[in-house]
């Protein structure tokens, strides 16, 4: 890639970005959410075009879509699987390209073409196993497989483990390795810390659509790796007040379990508090919310709300106890597009809007009126359509609705995504008015730089359990990321904590199922950067 950007509206995605990656290299692609690498993704994989600049394959210019970009050898596998879950592997990895004969489909050639992938790959999976029937991490190595068939020379693996357990994790490891020994360059995105300094023998590390460095993984300082993710403004970010944690417990978890992603999850929110959940994308923050607001059915343990238990959840019950969540997904469930703003708030409790039975439209204009003053929702209508509001005031006019309904415990999940800089402002204090009128406030980021400055305190969600806990004033951005990624405490050269469990996977690599085994990217042998695409890559210098 040379020399590549990419402009969105209001947004400059990428920003004269090179990168190139040589054959048999695993190179792990970092970055906090918004940093281009998804960008950067589309790109290399033919989704979309650069505005500027080119993508190069073996020294010639991509210029078509997907399909010429794999039939270069340019292959990806997302976050979110694209199998067919009710057909069988084999039919899952002739898709498009199914074999035939003089009868129609060869179900015997497709199914040995199938086994000889997956034998390739060192994968015990049956060929005609229905997909719906593999286990997480299975499913995981079919897709893999999926683009292998493809013979690929670039493989691109986007968080490929995130709704992964441990124990799964270390068989798509062994995966990659394999195919890095045939020599195929693999381009992988995450932020686990461990599973990096096991697999990648280099990271670029990405920042506001700049590639900032490439560095050598083996004994690379893993501070060093936060501060080049953040840069100086967000690494100095901290909040500077003292945290309330004398209030009455108005929610607390105890062992909750929700398969896959959360198990044995404990915490408690006090009133008068926000308290802030961090952790990396699909470590089951969302899940754990909607867990506690009763629309996800919990396997084992429960939710007390002001010592109230609840074993099993439901969300006519938790909202009589007093518990309001606003959702992720704000345009897909958390509004009704073609009610009204006053409408989509009073919805969370019509009696307190009723007289002798019916709908009072009076105390529905004094309703959402004091609430629409109270959290500025900029609107000279209140009963025009939520939908004509902007992305911060349609996320105020939903936070509005659980006010309205005077809710004890308020779940936030995400709510200052897609909203502009002055939103986001107003949304934290009004999560502080909300804490400080006595009510908890639970709030779910992605964004690492804005826990510490909206929270009392912070939990780190990992590995389907709180791991980590930050109280004001000692939040801090660079401690909350290195705890997500399980690298907090690990700043020695070569990160010490992550590599004491690769050495003992390595000793024992020789006598393990070749699938299970990972051998650390430090004992790999060096790729051969020689015949990479004909571009260094550019070592942006740190604006910061």
């Amino acid at each position: 890639m040379r020399g590549a950007r990419k402009q969105y509206p209001g947004v400059l995605a990428l920003d004269d970005v090179d990168f190139a990656i040589a054959p048999g290299e695993v190179r792990a692609l970092l970055g906090q959410n918004g940093a281009g690498k998804s960008t950067l993704i589309r790109l290399l994989s033919g989704v979309e075009r650069p505005d500027a600049g080119s993508v190069v394959v073996d020294g010639e210019p991509l210029t078509g879509g997907v399909t010429e970009a794999g039939r270069r050898g340019v292959a990806t596998c997302y976050q979110e699987l694209s199998l067919i879950r009710d057909v069988t592997v084999a039919e899952n990895l002739s898709l498009g390209k199914w074999p035939t004969g003089p009868f129609g489909i060869d179900r015997r050639r497709m199914v040995r073409s199938a086994r000889a992938t997956l034998e390739r790959l060192g994968a015990a999976i049956d060929p005609d196993a229905v997909v719906s029937s593999l286990t997480l991490a299975e499913q995981q190595i079919v897709e893999i497989a999926r683009a292998v068939q493809e013979e690929p020379k670039l493989l691109i693996l986007d968080e490929p483990t995130s709704a992964l357990a441990t124990a799964e994790v270390d068989i798509v490891l062994a995966t990659v390795q394999r195919l890095s020994a045939e020599g195929v360059a693999v381009l992988y995105v995450s932020h686990r810390m461990d599973e990096i300094r096991q697999i990648a023998d280099t990271a670029t590390v990405m920042r506001n659509g700049r590639v900032i460095e490439t560095i050598d993984i083996a004994g690379a300082d893993t501070d060093r790796i936060i501060h080049l993710m953040l840069g100086e403004a967000l690494e100095s970010a901290t909040t500077v007040r003292q945290a309330r944690t004398d209030g009455e417990v108005l929610l607390r978890v105890e062992n909750l379990v929700l398969a896959p992603k959360l198990d044995g999850v404990t915490f408690e929110a006090r009133a008068g508090e926000v308290l802030g959940i961090a952790g990396l994308l699909g470590t089951g923050r969302t899940e754990l919310l909607r867990a506690i607001a009763g629309y996800d059915r919990i396997r084992s343990g429960t939710v007390r709300i002001r010592g109230t238990v609840e074993e099993r959840p439901t969300p006519r019950r938790m909202r009589q106890l007093g518990v309001g969540m606003t959702p992720e997904d704000r345009k897909g469930t958390g509004i009704i597009p073609g009610l009204g703003i006053d409408e989509n708030i009073v919805m969370s409790d019509w009696k307190r809007v009723s007289a002798g039975g019916f709908l009072a439209t009076g105390r529905i204009r004094a309703a959402t009126k004091a609430l629409g003053e109270r959290l500025a929702i900029k609107a000279d209508d209140l009963s025009r359509p939520i939908n004509t509001l902007s992305g911060g005031n349609q996320q105020k006019a939903v936070i509005a609705r659980w006010l309205h309904a005077d809710s004890d415990v308020l779940l936030l999940d995400e709510p200052t995504r897609g909203v502009d800089v002055q939103a986001k402002a107003q949304i934290y204090e009004i999560m502080r008015q909300v804490a400080d009128s006595g009510k908890a406030v639970v709030f779910v980021s992605s964004e690492a730089e804005e826990l510490p400055l909206a929270c009392d305190r912070v939990l780190v969600l990992r590995g389907g359990r709180i791991r980590e806990e930050f109280t004001a004033p000692d939040v801090t951005v660079p401690d909350v990321l290195a705890a997500s990624m399980g690298a907090y405490g690990a700043g020695d050269p070569a990160g010490t904590t992550a590599t004491a469990a690769t050495a003992a996977t390595a000793a024992t690599a020789a006598t393990a199922d070749p699938v299970d085994s990972v051998v650390p990217a430090s004992s790999r042998p060096e790729p051969d950067h020689t015949t990479a695409t004909d571009v260094d890559v550019h070592r942006v210098k740190d604006p910061s």
